[in-house]
């Protein structure tokens, strides 16, 4: 695992942070890491679960950016770091459930000891933490105004355009909003 985040003045966790690493088992079984789960031009990490109301307003919105995302050289995974004993729609067996429901284009890990969530500094779910092809981070905000509600018609597609501007200059938008999500379900 490498360092946890690098926090600025304001607690937040700074811009340009070098994307810790991780093994994680994935829904299908599989192992991910860091390396496996980036693409070419960056990596879209997401902080989700089953049961919280903000992921599940989200999700459709989430797996169409991802797939849009995807040819322009963006990697993703989504992580869930949820106490599963406290929460038991969360657990792995309601993580596959969910994949195979909504088709899910990235792959879906658990962070079972929550080591994951913790170097990321994760708060959330949904939370979002967009890396640049040198994993370094250049957006960490939300997928778009809609917080518990579908956003209106014509509202900025936040995360898209943010992974969009990282996979063409490196860059992310210099105006970033926090998630807003459950809180993160710790052991």
């Amino acid at each position: 695992m490498s360092r946890a985040a690098v926090k600025d003045g304001n607690g937040k966790v700074e811009l340009g942070w070098q994307a810790a690493d991780f093994r994680l088992k994935t829904t299908d079984g599989r192992i991910v890491t860091l390396a496996d789960a980036r693409g070419p031009k960056g990596l879209l990490v997401i902080f989700m679960c089953n049961h919280c109301p903000y992921v599940q307003n989200a999700l459709d919105r989430m797996v169409r950016d991802v797939a849009e995302l995807a040819p322009l050289g963006i990697g993703a995974i989504g992580i869930n770091a949820n106490d599963p004993d406290s929460y038991p729609d969360d657990s792995f067996a309601n993580m596959q459930k969910l994949v195979a429901a909504k088709n899910l284009p990235f792959p879906y890990a658990f962070d079972e000891t929550q080591e994951v969530a913790r170097a990321y500094d994760a708060a959330c779910t949904p939370e979002f933490y967009g890396f640049n092809s040198e994993l370094k981070l250049a957006y960490h905000g939300r997928i778009d105004p809609g917080g518990m509600r579908v956003p209106p018609p014509g509202s900025k597609r936040e995360l898209f355009e943010a992974m969009k501007q990282i996979a063409e200059t490196g860059r992310g938008p210099a105006e970033q909003h926090a998630s807003v999500g459950c809180s993160i379900k710790w052991k």
